[in-house]
């Protein structure tokens, strides 16, 4: 891979993974942990904050496509782009509409329990966070 477009990619990469664990790992959890914060106002909260994380995550991943499709890339930098990419996607198109209607539930005065979407969008951000450490690693080891 050549050399700048090996470094806009493995920036937009490391930039893209330190907002994951800044947000979904730290800032998520710990608001609801806060003096006075319920699960209604978190859950307000959370939606906003999401929402433009999800919309940076947007123009990374766009960014790091288009850094890895003109920089003459390795087989393994291919590969996992298109596999964090996919998984952005499937967390925005598959994922976060369930979690909004249930949210909205939720901001409407209904008490729920804990649901499976939310399980599952834990887990893809743990896979997205694998993902994002090999790809920017390959990306790495492909400038040299």
């Amino acid at each position: 891979m050549n050399a700048s477009s090996a470094a806009v990619a493995g920036a937009a990469v490391f930039t893209w993974l330190g907002m994951v664990l800044a947000i979904s790992f730290l800032e998520a959890p710990l608001k609801f942990r806060a003096p006075g914060v319920t699960v209604r106002l978190g859950l307000g909260i959370g939606r906003v904050v999401f929402r433009a994380l999800n919309t940076a995550e947007t123009v990374l991943a766009v960014t790091v496509v288009a850094a890895v499709a003109t920089g003459s890339p390795t087989g393994g930098v291919v590969v996992f782009t298109a596999l964090v990419v996919a998984l952005l996607a499937v967390q925005l198109v598959a994922v976060r509409p369930v979690l909004n209607r249930r949210s909205d539930r939720v901001l409407a005065g209904e008490e729920l329990p804990r649901s499976r979407a939310h399980h599952v969008y834990i887990a893809l951000e743990l896979l997205k966070t694998a993902l994002l450490i090999a790809l920017g690693t390959a990306t790495l080891a492909a400038a040299v």
